[in-house]
């Protein structure tokens, strides 16, 4: 069997648990798959790097970037004696972790000294995480026999545009990995640094938080492999976040769809673009537990050979806020809708979720609480000439009810504002796509997790079966 493997979160958090990982890789091998591993930073690498470039280009402090800088390599370096038990490919990760971590001080101190911290910056800051753990990783590997030699995302052709902190592969991007890690399969293990590619011009570039599930995607695209497995902390895709749902139960089975609707209204088991590379070629996924490798986890297919469930899961997405723009002046005139998405196009705000009533009056638009601010000032530039009133909740958060089942049975949204309204729960916002896969609505968070316990006693989703 072709795989590749991602690993990440608290898989990775020190060098007992990279061991671990590296046998599950070594163990593939050895039964005689081929095997590319895709890896994450170490746990809480990448939000340390973000927080220390920040601070360092408010302040200019060399010590702080010292400070740092010591304790990162202290851990890698901690994590590579913990990994690897062979003492030349110890001494040779080391070395590599020094060499990088003068590359990590230098780029900081000129943050630092300029007082500027940019997108690309960031990029190459954060990449640091990815490019320090795939060495450790490929050296623990070969130690327990099996050879396996580490690569960033752009030394295997992962070449992407230069949307720093958000890029996008090329469109070229997978024959080039295909050209690099096709010949190699079979005669070592490829560890390659997920979440980061570069541009033509080889600059750094990240494909956004959690980009690694992408970057394994991309890859077992461009390798047609057989399957993609993503090792996680817990058992597969769940109906519900556990955190809230103590009864919530791991899915089988789950579409494309599916998990792709999940993904973007906020389950954190999935990145959102990490469906695209795969769909076309019908690649299934599977989702699986680092700490119990034996559980099946869960499957995403193409379709599901039987649909048992109508609603599969439910999410939560939080930290949002509801800006509404309304005027007597909008009703009947042209545009409207183009010119609000325009004018926070302009500003880089997305938009969640949208509402307009028939009368025109009003259009309510859902945003992710950090553009608040930016949201407000494209919408008052909207509409020069009609007196307008824009206002705004920003204590509020999105709930999406998913499954295949929903498309052409009747009733299911009955069903769930029934179950909310009974429990005194407001809906402030509803929204259904034609598809029927997701009804989404916001409440408000002080209602958010009960909304969710409600709706998932309502379909039985905690009961096994």
């Amino acid at each position: 069997m072709r795989l590749v493997m991602k690993f990440g979160g608290s898989s990775l958090a020190d060098g007992k648990r990279l061991l671990h990982v590296a046998e599950i890789t070594a163990q593939m091998q050895q039964r005689g798959d081929e095997v590319v591993v895709v890896t994450s930073a170490l746990g809480g690498v990448t939000d340390a790097l973000i927080n220390v470039a920040k601070k360092v280009s408010r302040v200019e402090d060399e010590l702080k970037i010292l400070e740092a800088t010591i304790r990162l390599r202290d851990r890698h370096t901690q994590a590579a004696r913990d990994a690897i038990s062979d003492p030349a490919i110890l001494n040779t990760v080391e070395d590599l972790i020094t060499l990088r971590m003068d590359e990590l001080e230098k780029a900081l101190i000129g943050i630092s000294h300029l007082g500027e911290l940019t997108d690309r910056t960031l990029d190459y800051i954060t990449s640091f995480g990815e490019r320090l753990a795939a060495p450790i990783l490929a050296g623990a590997i070969t130690s327990l026999g099996s050879e396996a030699r580490a690569f960033t995302g752009g030394e295997i052709g992962l070449i992407t545009d230069e949307n720093f902190q958000n890029a996008t592969p090329l469109s070229f991007a997978e024959r080039r990995i295909a050209d690099t890690l096709m010949p190699v399969l079979g005669r070592y293990i490829p560890v390659v640094s997920g979440f980061i590619g570069e541009t033509e011009r080889g600059v750094i570039t990240t494909l956004g938080r959690g980009g690694s599930d992408y970057s394994a995607t991309i890859i077992g695209s461009a390798i047609d492999a057989d399957e993609i497995w993503l090792w996680k902390d817990t058992s597969g895709i769940m109906t519900a976040d556990p955190k809230i749902v103590p009864d919530a139960r791991r899915i089988p089975v789950i579409s494309y769809i599916e998990a792709m609707e999940l993904s973007y209204f906020g389950a954190e088991v999935l990145h959102s673009r990490s469906m695209e590379p795969v769909i076309r070629k019908k690649i299934p996924i599977r989702v699986k537990n680092t700490f119990n490798p034996e559980d099946p986890g869960t499957l995403i297919v193409e379709k599901p050979e039987k649909v048992d469930e109508v609603v599969k899961a439910i999410t939560v997405i939080r930290d949002c806020a509801l800006v509404t723009i309304s005027g007597f002046g909008m009703i009947g005139v042209p545009g409207v809708a183009a010119e609000v998405f325009s004018a926070l196009a302009r500003k880089n705000v997305n938009i969640m979720m949208i509402s307009q009533g028939s009368s025109e009056r009003a259009i309510s638009i859902l945003v992710d609480g950090k553009d608040l601010k930016k949201a407000i000032s494209a919408l008052e530039s909207c509409f020069p000439s009609i007196k307008k009133e824009i206002v705004y909740r920003d204590d509020v958060s999105a709930l999406a009810v998913v499954g295949a089942g929903m498309a052409g049975t009747p009733g299911v949204a009955g069903r769930v504002f029934s179950a909310l309204g009974k429990n005194m729960i407001n809906v402030i916002m509803i929204s259904q796509g034609s598809s029927e896969y997701n009804i989404s609505m916001v409440v408000s968070d002080s209602d958010i997790e009960r909304a969710v316990r409600v709706i998932h006693d309502e379909f039985g989703l905690g009961e096994e079966g």
